[in-house]
């Protein structure tokens, strides 16, 4: 496999940062033996060194110090310095003459008569010993591979923003993802393989169905090959995101790559009842497949996460909504989707990536290399949501490597907050998952803060009064809610508490086509949320506590424009009054009462959150000739909401993308200003300031 091997890993782009191979010397004497003599490898010892003969040695065997990249039976037979190129043919012709008198056959592949002389021969390791003793023989070297000298292009991608590569590009994370243990649901690994020999448990568990068809060919290379991809993406010595973590495999596909759902949950079990016998404090979930969606199967992945497992899947690679898939449809999990070395979304023959609501973010999936199963020292190069997955997965490893105490939910948090923000081009997907689909690709977080993400509901119904709900995950709470309504037509946003969770609630307006209801949920250490409802309608809700700080702002129920001064990172929640269209009734105000000031008929909600060294802040940016509007919360504060008014139209909706606030207002708007809530954990060695 070498001579292909190595011309497949110059050809695609993306391969990768090893060291050179450097090879010690093992010599052999050229004694004048019989021609018949029996003379056999061993006499080579490890150490380089040849029984004594008192004789110098006339001829060196070369051996490359790195057993897993030596290629057996492919030598380099190099002659002394000063020979010819009719030296070169003339020992061509004396090796081939006396490997056959012994029955052996060799293969000239090369020959060579620039800087060096001599020629490249695949033969048996039992003709060695002839053609070391040939003339003007120097020396043999047993041929190796080489590899480029930087890292591939999808380890790059999750280190650029932060300077992760070290000076000559070779990939060097925060750490090595070692105090983390990853379970891969997947097939068979060739865990001999040099990239992760010693990496990767075969545990005890397989629960995979018959291979289809009655020709299936069964090689173990086959079989093993997607697993032990994804083996190396995870962990591999070489070409992995995390390569000190430990994985533990968990059969559920066959040879085809084929599984069940029953077979899955299954698994989970497995993997359930192991951490139950012997628990782990930083455990990853790798499911890198998909299916149809499957109630149970979501149910089982988001129990396991809430036993505080980061569970990670694949977004699927039919080019479709992720929210048709299971488990990618799991709102507890998170699903990834794929791009290619442009950071675009990945294309694989008639289908791609998938996306939607239901991706949280995507990561390289096109053109990766990794282990291969053809042999112990072979690679491939495989594209898919799957490999996406996986190095999703040894990010996570990464960030529970750091702190182990964080919870499945801040490792998201975390993944989303230091993602490289709007560098895909969604246009190529449908025009209805544009604003909902992530444009977020993984990168590794380089350390912890106040973290938050936005999570969209489904569209609601068209009647006026059907309503769409986002909630947040456990562990996250929720600092901000909006609503967004492709066509403009809504009745803004409330925050209800169901079973002790908040819920972020918009209302369709009177002849409206749908509306989205997005909450703005975030993470940091001890962050608590609560409501506070005004006494009555026209009255401002305010913050009790005076360490707590109101972190958005919101109004559902009032018509017309209401120009009241603002909150210090206010956030209403107002009552709904059926058939209203929202254009943005009341305003955050900065001062020493934070509270939400509203019209008479409006009763408002504040939801007030408090965490040690919290603080919050107020932008604003008006537009008169624009349609659309940016406020971006500046480097080392994040976006806790996003809202708007207008004087002179409807507010079409307000998208909060990364760390900006994104306006839309109809056509003809005068003076849009959109408003975002800021808000930082303030280090300990900074006194308060605001953003600006």
């Amino acid at each position: 496999h070498g001579p292909v091997l190595v011309w497949r890993m110059y050809r695609t782009s993306a391969w990768i940062g090893w060291a050179l191979c450097f090879c010690a010397s093992l010599a052999v004497s050229a004694q004048d033996y019989p021609e018949d003599d029996e003379m056999i490898l061993d006499l080579i010892r490890e150490d380089g060194t040849q029984p004594e003969t008192g004789e110098e040695p006339s001829a060196e065997f070369l051996r490359c110090n790195k057993a897993a990249w030596r290629m057996p039976g492919q030598y380099l037979v190099i002659l002394r310095q000063g020979s010819h190129e009719s030296h070169v043919q003339r020992t061509i012709r004396r090796l081939r003459a006396k490997a056959a008198r012994r029955g052996y056959l060799l293969e000239i592949l090369q020959t060579y008569s620039g800087a060096l002389h001599g020629f490249l021969v695949k033969m048996s390791s039992d003709v060695l010993h002839l053609a070391l003793k040939l003339p003007h023989v120097h020396y043999i070297e047993e041929d190796s591979s080489v590899f480029a000298q930087s890292a591939p292009w999808n380890l790059q991608r999750i280190l650029q923003p932060y300077g992760g590569t070290s000076e000559n590009g070779t990939y060097k994370p925060p750490n090595d993802g070692g105090m983390a243990e990853v379970y891969l649901m997947d097939g068979s690994v060739h865990s001999s393989h040099r990239e992760v020999e010693g990496r990767v448990l075969v545990t005890d568990f397989s629960h995979v169905p018959e291979e289809d068809g009655v020709r299936v060919h069964r090689q173990a290379s086959q079989c093993d090959s997607h697993g032990t991809h994804m083996a190396g993406v995870l962990s591999g010595s070489d070409s992995g995101v995390a390569r000190g973590a430990g994985v533990n495999l968990v059969r559920v596909l066959n040879c085809q790559g084929k599984g069940t759902v029953s077979g899955a949950l299954a698994g989970l079990e497995y993997i359930r009842a192991t951490l139950l016998a012997r628990p782990v404090d930083a455990v990853v979930i790798l499911l890198p497949f998909t299916g149809g969606f499957s109630r149970s199967l979501n149910t089982a992945c988001g129990h396991m996460v809430a036993t505080g497992a980061v569970v990670i899947t694949a977004a699927g690679n039919f080019r479709d909504d992720a929210c048709l898939y299971s488990p990618a449809s799991e709102p507890e999990v998170i699903t990834v989707g794929a791009v290619n070395s442009a950071d675009q979304p990945m294309a694989l023959g008639a289908g791609g990536t998938n996306f939607g609501r239901c991706v949280d973010l995507f990561a390289p999936g096109d053109d990766i290399v990794s282990a291969s199963s053809d042999c112990s020292t072979c690679f491939t190069s495989r594209s898919g949501t799957s490999q996406a997955a996986a190095h999703a997965a040894g990010i996570a490893a990464v960030i529970l490597s750091a702190n182990q105490r964080v919870s499945p939910v801040q490792v998201l948090q975390m993944m989303l907050h230091y993602s490289i923000s709007n560098t895909i081009n969604l246009l190529s997907l449908p025009e209805t998952h544009h604003l909902s689909t992530p444009n977020l690709v993984a990168a590794m977080p380089p350390a912890s803060a106040l973290l938050c993400r936005s999570v969209w509901s489904e569209r609601s119904g068209v009647t006026s009064t059907d309503k769409a709900i986002s909630r947040c995950r456990q562990g996250e709470e929720m600092m901000g809610c909006s609503s967004y309504a492709p066509d403009g037509v809504h009745a803004g946003e409330a925050i209800n508490e169901s079973g002790g969770q908040m819920e972020c609630v918009a209302y369709n307006g009177p002849g409206g086509k749908g509306v989205h209801a997005v909450a703005r949920c975030c993470v940091t250490s001890d962050l608590q949320c609560q409501v506070h409802t005004s006494p009555q309608p026209g009255q401002d809700a305010e913050c009790v506590k005076p360490q707590h700080h109101l972190t958005g702002k919101m109004s559902t129920g009032c018509t017309g424009n209401d120009r009241s001064s603002a909150v210090h990172s206010a956030k209403t929640h107002v009552s709904q009054k059926p058939g209203a269209v929202i254009w943005s009734g009341s305003r955050p105000h900065h001062g020493d009462r934070r509270r939400c000031v509203v019209k008479d008929s409006v009763t408002s909600h504040a939801l007030c959150c408090h965490s040690p060294s919290l603080e919050c802040h107020l932008l604003e940016n008006t537009s008169a000739d624009k349609e659309q509007v940016e406020v971006s919360c500046p480097s080392g504060w994040t976006l806790t909401d996003c809202n708007a008014f207008s004087q002179g139209s409807a507010i079409l909706g307000t998208v909060a993308k990364g760390n900006s606030c994104h306006v839309h207002s109809g056509a003809g708007a005068d003076g849009a200003t959109g408003i975002a809530v800021c808000c930082r954990i303030r280090p300990p060695d900074q006194s308060a300031a605001a953003p600006h």
